[in-house]
């Protein structure tokens, strides 16, 4: 607007004043201007704009009161009355102000400006008239006059720092929108907002202001809301030059501008519409840092709760996501943390997230695996439903994590999650249903080898899955339910918890023990040894055994100490005395008071293990009586997800499992008649369980409990002669167990049940067989002598010799147990009864043992027809295989009969695991396997795996070798910790198996010519399983000592046939092969053995002469290969687990070798358990392998070492290809 001519005041320039009004010069007191100025303001409120004649009047004083004498008054009051006036004056003329200097009107409003500040103090007694000036000011709009002045934005500046300055949270409404209603015109009257002015508004939105003053930060707030149209335009420029130009010095605010987009952002979207593809761009900076800071900034907006920016702008959100896999690892794990808020808030957006929260997962830097982890729990303890099936797999994935760190956070969060929705049913049934997995996801991670898995396991185990702090009922019921849910490997996890914390409680016992016993060297080292034991069930074992000799250090100087702990592993400790002998030995332990105390911390380990949380007679009493709810069909089974034989039977199986844990805790006349309620139930298998729980927990019925006693008797008497086999071998060791004279009652057993043996009806002999095979193992001295009677003239004669039915001729090598005939059943039994008749004797006086491994032997060698008669079906056959082989083990087992087993019936035994039949071969090579890793089968046992090399399926492969590492495994730690074990290293140290091997493998039936290419590569792969696992590492020198055992074995003869040329051949060969295996696979071979190795005599029978030179020379005279070439396998080929690659088999331009045409034009000597691959598959589902050529049906006989084996049918043209070549066993790999 343009600025009218001075107005000139009427009367030549004298000053009108109202009424009463005396003039107000410099010359009165400041009160008597004040008095005055009041009556000035109050003719001025009352004038409006249609006054003309008033206005012109008082036009004179309108420029007096603008004078100096009034802008810079010293006095407060008078000044405010003056603002007001000034204001009033502003109204009155509107539109045209009285002051026609641009100067004039700035220091006016300057003027004005600095008296509002007054505003600040509300208690003022001039308040109201502060409130009037601005109310005034706001609803004229005064200051919009400004906007002709050239600096008119100093003034709005200062009138905005005004304003923003005095608010606070004693203003009321009114105040506010006057405030705001003032701002506002400015801003959307004018030409546009200056950055200076921007800044006045923007600074209150920074975190440090706006926590400073909350006001202010709310007016700036709706300030931007009310203005939103006009001031985006300026917020734009303003991120422009500071985002893309990098111009940061427009502004103070630069360094704040991320703060200040997501303030914004919060405030009104539409404040950032033309900001948000700029942030796309520095989303693709080079510099990690800066995009660290955008990913920070939209992280905040993407996860606001009520953000819609994801879907409103969707490339910004696509490229945001591209930063899950940015290269700078802070930026990824920055996206990982902000996936837990956007999960929260935003469900919509987890299948976008998912793809990459899955990539993170196997992230390389662990701190970003674990907070995924974080992430995923977070949003899924806030609601179950925000996370998918997909994104709990990650979680579970991570469990098996390298890291401890990242394992632990997995697995405690899953139990988290386990307890709040499967165990408190927060989000009902269906959320429960989805995460039911877990249960059996933790428990399963207790088969991890890290001892600190275990730990965590347990304690899940003890404060999630089954919370010791829920009362004894409660606990139980949970127990009870959890126990019947779980999937069968879990169940066994949790039976090896409680067997191996109750394994513990026994090392702590006998260390107890020890300590009662006169200080001696024998007890310190018996002590010592027990210590290592207990520190190998803590963690950090190096840590764990310095711990564990302090504490018992501790436990010998502190009787009481030794006391409390005596009683927390005594068998009769509650749960309640557990929990209050764990306290009162912690705070023995706790001084000095230490910040951190790995000893104590140590110690805590140990009672958490040891202490029984869970299970003491009461919760047994619990258990028992919900077992019994169960069978009266009162129990919550169907609420509880089982049906009520689920319940039943999984009961009585925690209740047998808890038996052999905690015996003590089942002495009591109402659990023993529970279980003889179970007895007289149908249901086989819980009757089973039940009499078990009976044979491990009733050793004090017959003393104490009379009446339980009488009722027992005749049951056990009647599951031991008409019960299932299972219930009969119970029934028999239950009586021996727990009765005073089970000699009476066994023989009651045995007399009724031996005269009623017939072999015409087998489906009545197999509960019989079990019963007096195992009554003849349990009381050798009474039954042994009886029991050969039968022996010779039922169970051999008239049972095992006899083929009374013809069996199913389907051509399966294997059925079900179901389709397995009565008759073959019997036979199996038989041959049981045989071995448990011979393992209760532990003697050979009567040769019977030399007698029963022929049998077993010619069982073996006629392949399951004993009798040749070919009236037994194959299926029938693998089964009798089974047992006889099972039967050689087993006595093997035993010392006296292992030293009569001859080698060839030693390798008649080992064959078994070649047979043709896979599950033949899958159960001998578990029960050798179980027998091995604990010790109770002798070294040579371990040798027949490497005959595993020529299985046909790849999984058999692997599990052989898996059982190779556990086995020696064991048998190394098994030397570390027990030192006498020095003196037994021809038995224990698994390098010792390799004459055994040699020995085995020369005498393998299907290595008939020692001198043919695809022999010799059989035996190089069965050599190779074994010597990959033995070489892994060249401990104290063992690759040297190996070379040296091969090297001893070529300086003696086979003693198996010491003077047959050919077997020696054989065996020389293996050496060979052997050698170059060892020498081509370890550069550390040719030192110096560590010791002379020893050889067994049964085996190996030393030379008076030196050996001639190695025949292997003949058959491969260049022992050195110039090049290696890649021989490619093919489906008949025999691989191993560990060694995928092939052996090169040619040299240099020599072809390669017809494989097919070999295969078909081989020697047609049966090969034991070598189906073609081709057929595995069909294998195991029971289907009869191929009979024709080299790779057809099981086992023969062993051929005569003497006989001539029959000429390889060659083609011509092969014959032509073979002429004037030389071929080479390279055996590198």
């Amino acid at each position: 607007m343009e600025f009218p001519q001075q107005q000139k005041p009427a009367g030549d320039g004298k000053i009108v004043y109202p009424p009463g009004v005396k003039e107000i010069t410099d010359k009165i007191s400041n009160d008597e201007v004040v008095k005055r100025l009041k009556m000035v303001v109050k003719t001025y409120m009352d004038m409006d704009q249609d006054s003309e004649e008033e206005k012109q009047q008082y036009l004179g004083l309108a420029l007096h009161l603008a004078s100096e004498f009034f802008l810079r008054n010293p006095n407060k009051d008078v000044r405010l009355l003056v603002a007001c006036c000034l204001a009033d004056i502003f109204r009155i003329y509107a539109p045209e102000a009285p002051y026609t200097s641009h100067d004039k009107l700035k220091d006016i409003f300057l003027f004005i400006t600095r008296q509002l500040k007054g505003l600040e103090d509300t208690k003022s007694p001039q308040f109201n008239r502060y409130f009037y000036l601005l109310e005034n000011l706001a609803w004229v709009k005064s200051y919009n006059i400004c906007f002709e002045l050239e600096d008119c934005n100093e003034i709005f500046i200062q009138l905005f720092k005004t304003l923003f300055s005095v608010i606070n949270n004693s203003h009321n409404q009114k105040v506010q929108m006057h405030m705001m209603d003032l701002m506002s015109s400015i801003i959307m009257e004018g030409d546009g907002v200056t950055q200076e002015l921007l800044d006045t508004i923007l600074i209150n939105l920074i975190p440090a202001h706006k926590n400073l003053n909350k006001q202010a930060y709310d007016l700036a707030k709706t300030l931007l809301k009310r203005t939103v149209q006009t001031i985006e335009t300026c917020i734009a420029n303003f991120f422009n030059q500071v985002l893309v130009m990098g111009k940061s010095s427009v502004s103070d605010l630069s360094e704040h501008v991320f703060d200040l987009i997501q303030e914004l952002f919060a405030i009104d979207p539409m404040l950032l519409t033309s900001v948000m593809p700029q942030l796309e761009f520095k989303l693709k900076v080079n510099r990690g840092l800066e995009r660290l800071a955008v990913v920070r900034l939209l992280a905040k907006l993407f996860g606001a709760k009520d953000s819609e920016l994801a879907s409103q702008n969707r490339p910004l959100w696509q490229c945001f996501l591209g930063r899950f896999n940015d290269i700078h690892v802070p930026v990824r794990l920055e996206c990982v943390k902000f996936a837990s808020h956007c999960l929260m808030n935003h469900p919509d957006l987890a299948r976008d997230l998912t793809e990459y929260l899955k990539v993170r997962s196997h992230d390389p830097e662990e701190a970003i695996r674990h907070d995924v982890i974080v992430t995923i729990i977070n949003a899924g303890k806030k609601d179950l439903n925000l996370v998918n099936d997909q994104l709990l797999g990650f979680v579970r994935e991570r469990t098996l994590d390298k890291r401890w760190r990242v394992r632990k956070e997995a697995m405690m969060g899953l139990a988290q999650l386990y307890k709040k929705y499967c165990l408190h049913h927060e989000a009902g049934k269906e959320s429960a249903g989805k995460i039911s997995w877990i249960k059996d996801k933790l428990l399963h991670i207790y088969y991890q080898n890290s001892i600190d898995d275990k730990l965590l396991v347990e304690k899940i185990f003890a404060q999630y899955m089954v919370p010791h702090s829920l009362d004894t009922e409660e606990k139980m019921k949970c127990l009870y339910y959890l126990y019947a849910c779980l999937d069968t490997n879990a169940v066994r996890a949790l039976n090896e918890m409680w067997k191996c914390q109750n394994m513990l409680r026994g090392l702590v016992k006998e260390l107890l023990d020890l300590h009662k016993l006169p200080v001696s060297e024998a007890n310190n080292t018996a002590m010592l040894g027990k210590l290592m034991s207990i520190a190998k069930n803590l963690p950090d074992a190096g840590k764990a055994q310095d711990f564990m000799k302090k504490f018992n250090q501790v436990l010998g100087e502190d009787e009481k100490l030794r006391i409390q702990l005596e009683m927390l592993i005594s068998p009769t400790c509650s749960c309640k005395q557990a929990e209050i002998c764990v306290r009162e030995i912690t705070r023995k332990l706790t001084f000095p008071k230490q910040p951190t105390n790995p000893f104590l911390e140590m110690v805590k380990f140990l009672l958490e293990r040891i202490a029984p949380v869970h299970i003491d007679s009461e919760a047994i009493s619990a258990l028992v009586k919900l077992l019994n709810k169960s069978i009266e069909g009162t129990a919550d089974d169907d609420e509880e997800g089982v049906t009520p034989d689920t319940a039943i039977r999984s009961g009585l199986e925690l209740l047998k499992v808890l038996s052999f844990t905690h015996p003590t805790a089942f002495h009591s006349a109402e659990t023993y008649e529970s279980l003889l309620q179970c007895l007289k139930m149908e249901d086989d298998k819980v009757a089973e369980a039940a009499i078990q729980i009976f044979r491990n927990t009733g050793q004090k019925i017959e003393t104490e409990l009379q009446q339980i006693r009488s009722t027992l008797i005749p049951i056990l008497h009647q599951k031991a002669k008409r019960g299932t086999p299972h219930q009969a071998k119970q029934a028999v060791h239950c009586i021996h167990a727990i009765f005073n004279n089970k000699e009476v009652q066994l023989a009651q057993i045995f007399e009724p049940l031996s005269r009623s043996l017939n072999a015409d009806v087998p489906e009545q002999l197999i509960t019989p067989l079990v019963s007096l095979g195992h009554i003849s193992m349990l009381a050798p001295d009474q039954f042994a002598s009886p029991m050969k009677s039968i022996v010779a003239n039922f169970i051999v004669k008239d049972l095992l010799m006899n083929d009374r039915s013809v069996g199913n001729k389907n051509g399966k090598l294997w059925t079900t147990d179901e389709e397995v005939s009565p008759e073959v059943l019997a036979k199996v039994q038989a041959i049981k009864l045989l071995v448990r008749w011979l393992l209760g004797m532990k003697n050979n006086q009567s040769k019977s043992a030399n007698s029963t491994l022929r049998l077993l032997s010619a069982m073996l060698v006629s392949e399951g027809d004993l009798t040749e008669q070919k009236k037994i079906s194959k299926s029938d056959m693998s089964r009798l295989r089974l047992a006889a082989g099972g039967a050689i083990m087993k006595l093997a087992q035993e010392p006296c009969y292992h030293d009569i087993i001859t080698p060839e019936q030693f390798q008649l035994c080992g064959l078994v695991i070649n047979d043709e039949c896979y599950q033949v071969r899958q159960i001998f090579a578990q029960k050798l396997h179980v027998a091995l890793v604990k010790l109770l089968l002798p070294l040579e046992y371990l040798a027949v795996f490497a005959l595993c090399a020529k299985d046909p399926v790849k999984e058999r492969r692997a599990h052989a070798r898996q059982c190779l590492l556990k086995n020696i495994s064991v048998r190394r730690e098994y030397i570390k910790q027990n030192p006498l074990a020095q003196e037994k290293l021809v038995s224990l140290l698994p390098e010792y198996v390799v004459p055994y091997m040699i020995h085995l493998l020369a005498h393998d039936p299907d290595f008939t010519k020692p001198h043919e290419y695809e022999q010799l590569k059989d035996i190089k792969e069965c050599l190779w399983f074994m010597l990959e696992v033995l070489m892994t590492k060249n401990e104290n020198n063992s690759h040297a000592f190996l070379r040296k055992m091969v090297e001893n074995i070529k300086q003696t003869k086979d003693a198996q046939c010491p003077d047959d040329a050919k077997a020696n051949e054989k065996l020389y060969i293996v050496c060979d092969v052997a050698l170059f295996v060892i020498a081509n696979k370890s550069t550390a071979c040719h030192l110096e053995s560590p010791k002379e190795p020893v050889l067994p005599s049964k085996f190996f029978l030393v030379q008076d002469k030196p050996k001639p030179a190695p025949v292997l020379g003949a058959v491969n005279k260049p022992l050195t290969v110039p090049g290696r070439r890649v021989f490619p396998k093919t489906t008949a080929a025999s691989d191993t687990a560990s060694n995928t690659s092939t052996s090169p088999l040619t040299q240099g331009g020599e072809p390669d070798v017809d494989w097919n045409y070999m295969q078909s034009n081989a020697s047609p000597v049966k090969r034991r358990g070598r189906p073609p691959r081709t057929a595995a598959g069909a294998e195991k589902d029971g289907a009869a392998a191929p009979t024709g050529g080299g790779t057809g049906r099981g086992r023969k006989r062993a051929a005569d070492p003497n006989s001539s084996a029959e000429p390889i049918k060659v083609s011509k043209q092969q014959q032509q290809n073979d002429e004037g070549t030389k071929r080479q066993i390279d055996l590198q790999r």
